[in-house]
């Protein structure tokens, strides 16, 4: 038996639908498991038990990565092909059922519209996957010890980006032993840490220095992680840390972390348009206290 995920090629969408390819997975035991997706996101998939193939295809002009994947699809038979894409390739495949998830027809969180997508109520949380050896690097970078804060001051675009300042404050407040600052790979990336890492000199600095699944891991091992809307918010509420969101322009209703212990806190005004600038230290520090409060972790 064999079941096809075309999963998204951003980090953050690839975690939200992880819970129901997951469900998908345990309903069909010894399943052989294609995921298609893009480089950015291929390391969520990197651990998913079963997987036969991970491919990978990236955006070209003309939309032609869609004819490339379908020229490497289109000679299997598909027990199940869910498409989290909302494309037209699972309608081209063999495949005894094919599920097409789309965005912005139903309200509310993304979860669980992809979940009701899939014929799931309720629509299961997102998860991670992570193996043996990713769990030994986290164990190595971040040991037993002292509760470790969690801080994610990067995401892919300004807009997210809640003030750098704001974090070394909040961390400050917060007063954990222990603080990791994730971040992505790439120089973008770096340069948006690097004001937090230099204001707090005895942070780990886990930026650019793992990679997906390895950051998963060692946000498993985190008390609490307070980020901007980024792939690593979505990875640490799917790794059961306490996560705290933070959102400015964009939409909390539809992309608020989803995990066992998650919240978020959003800057006022008009959702999708406030800027971050306006969410206040005290407002996020009383969240972030509240949320830890609610696991023992303050």
């Amino acid at each position: 038996m064999r079941i096809l995920f075309i999963a998204s090629s951003r980090i953050g969408d690839a975690v939200i639908s992880s819970g129901a390819m997951e469900r998908i997975r345990h309903d069909h035991p010894g399943a052989r498991l294609t995921v298609a997706c893009g480089a950015a996101s291929a390391g969520v998939f990197a651990r998913l038990p079963g997987l036969e193939r991970l491919i990978i295809f990236e955006k070209q002009r003309q939309d032609r990565h869609w004819l490339s994947l379908w020229s490497r699809l289109v000679r299997d038979r598909w027990e199940v092909v869910v498409d989290f894409r909302g494309s037209a390739l699972a309608y081209t495949l063999r495949a005894g059922r094919r599920i097409v998830v789309r965005g912005g027809r139903r309200p509310g969180r993304r979860y669980r519209q992809i979940g009701a997508s899939c014929g799931f109520d309720p629509a299961p949380l997102p998860v991670v996957w992570t193996a043996p050896q990713d769990r030994a690097i986290a164990a190595g970078l971040l040991p037993e010890g002292a509760p470790v804060l969690g801080l994610g001051p990067t995401a892919n675009w300004d807009g997210k980006i809640w003030p750098a300042g704001r974090f070394v404050a909040l961390a400050r407040a917060l007063d954990y032993r222990r603080i990791a600052v994730f971040g992505g790979p790439g120089e973008a990336e770096a340069a948006r840490a690097a004001p937090v890492l230099a204001a707090l000199p005895g942070a780990i600095d886990l930026v650019g220095r793992v990679s997906v699944v390895e950051a998963a891991a060692c946000l498993a091992r985190c008390a609490l992680f307070v980020g901007n809307d980024s792939g690593l918010m979505h990875l640490a509420a799917a790794a059961g840390t306490p996560t705290l969101g933070l959102f400015g322009r964009s939409r909390a209703s539809e992309y608020a972390p989803a995990g066992r212990c998650a919240g978020f806190v959003a800057a006022p005004g008009l959702e999708g348009e406030a800027p971050m600038e306006g969410l206040s230290v005290e407002s996020v520090i009383a969240a972030a206290r509240e949320l830890a409060a609610r696991v023992g972790t303050a």
